[in-house]
């Protein structure tokens, strides 16, 4: 009898372990629910994921860059000081962009269109050449910038101005294709022509992201993909290195010691980091066996050095960003800013998914950085300065500004 009654009163016990288990679980599952409702969340999960990726990405540009930069300077930290250097100035842009406003974008769409397209023109002419593509100007001493990174920008703003004109008919041919697929195709030409095929593809992906927001219907993206087919098969004979790295993506064991190389030693870097990693600053990869480790392949150092928690922990922040970055163009109220949102989100994660696709032999190498996270200022000041933008436009947004206002009245409050 006293058995079954200790039976009873443990069997409840643990029942009402799990109840409260499963309360804490509903109120901290209603907790999030709640802040991500919040009018002001889209802002801060801007802000937030953006800084955190970039905090990220200066670590591993110190750990990853060290022994290219000893080589090559004499120090381990030049080429990090050098991004620090640029992480500052991408911020005081980002915090300027987050402090515009939607007409401010609007009348520089034009001003900033002329300015790529003068650069993209003024690469084929004065343009250096660097690991065989003619794509960087210089400006003074070491520093040099990448055109095609501004055109993306001005893409995505030119593009946004465009398509949300007031009494544009986006149900007619005419009106959701002219003038912005000619232009993008002008644009992604010039790219091309200075051999830097990665940023063409992401062009691309910022028009296909647009007109998929402005509701082009799927046949136009199935045009796009079967000429953009045909291009890769163009360009892949027009170039043979490209050739080699689409015969290397389909075969892998083919050519290891070659066109292969650096694929397979970024899979031995993510293989040999496990769960942990390595350690901080272990990586053997970064000594000289693995090119590109602090720009193109720096994924692979992450996930050595910090294993999947690292490699989960970026993919997660990335995941964060597009889900912000999205929700920002599905939820807003204002034609442009769901516009130049689809193109910001489209071109950040297509080259994310392109860069990491590559080391991991999902997708050919082509030659494009891992945003916020990568060396080289040309990528990381445009892509800051867009997710700025971005921030002043779900600021401005408007349950966040009736929000800031209530805020401002409730301090003004306070301080009596």
């Amino acid at each position: 009898m006293s058995d079954r009654s200790v039976d009873v009163g443990d069997s409840r016990g643990e029942v009402d372990h799990v109840d409260h288990v499963d309360q804490a679980s509903t109120i901290r599952s209603s907790r999030v629910a709640l802040l991500m409702q919040h009018p002001l969340s889209g802002y801060y999960l801007l802000m937030g994921a953006t800084l955190l990726l970039l905090l990220l990405g200066l670590i591993m540009v110190l750990s990853a860059s060290s022994i290219e930069s000893v080589r090559v300077f004499g120090s381990p930290y030049t080429l990090a000081q050098r991004q620090a250097f640029f992480a500052v100035l991408g911020i005081v842009a980002m915090i300027f962009a987050s402090r515009t406003s939607v007409e401010f974008w609007r009348a520089f769409a034009w001003p900033l269109l002329l300015v790529a397209f003068g650069f993209l023109i003024a690469v084929l002419i004065i343009g250096v050449e660097v690991a065989g593509q003619r794509n960087w100007i210089e400006i003074f001493g070491p520093f040099r910038f990448q055109p095609s990174e501004i055109a993306k920008l001005a893409l995505v703003v030119w593009g946004a101005e465009v398509l949300s004109r007031p009494r544009r008919r986006l149900d007619t041919w005419r009106g959701l294709l002219m003038p912005i697929v000619p232009v993008a195709l002008i644009m992604m030409v010039l790219v091309v022509a200075e051999g830097d095929f990665g940023n063409t593809v992401m062009l691309g992906a910022i028009l296909a992201g647009m007109l998929f927001a402005a509701g082009a219907p799927l046949r136009v993206f199935a045009a796009f993909a079967a000429v953009g087919a045909v291009a890769v098969w163009v360009l892949s004979l027009a170039a043979p290195y490209r050739m080699e790295r689409i015969l290397s993506w389909l075969d892998p064991g083919s050519d290891r010691l070659g066109f292969g190389w650096q694929v397979t030693q970024g899979q031995y870097a993510l293989g040999t980091g496990g769960f942990w990693g390595v350690g901080l600053g272990a990586s053997r990869e970064k000594w000289g066996t693995l090119p590109e480790a602090h720009t193109d392949f720096i994924f692979p150092v992450v996930g050595e050095e910090l294993g999947l928690v690292g490699t989960l922990t970026v993919l997660g922040l990335f995941s964060l960003l597009a889900f912000a970055i999205f929700r920002l163009s599905r939820n807003t109220d204002s034609p442009f800013v769901r516009y130049a949102a689809a193109g910001v989100g489209s071109w950040i994660v297509v080259q994310a998914i392109v860069n990491i696709g590559g080391v991991l032999g999902l997708l050919p190498v082509a030659g494009v950085t891992l945003p916020l996270v990568s060396y080289g200022g040309s990528s990381l000041i445009p892509t800051l300065t867009a997710i700025g933008m971005l921030m002043a436009f779900a600021k401005r947004e408007p349950d966040a500004r009736r929000a800031l206002r209530r805020r401002s009245t409730a301090q003004a409050l306070r301080r009596r």
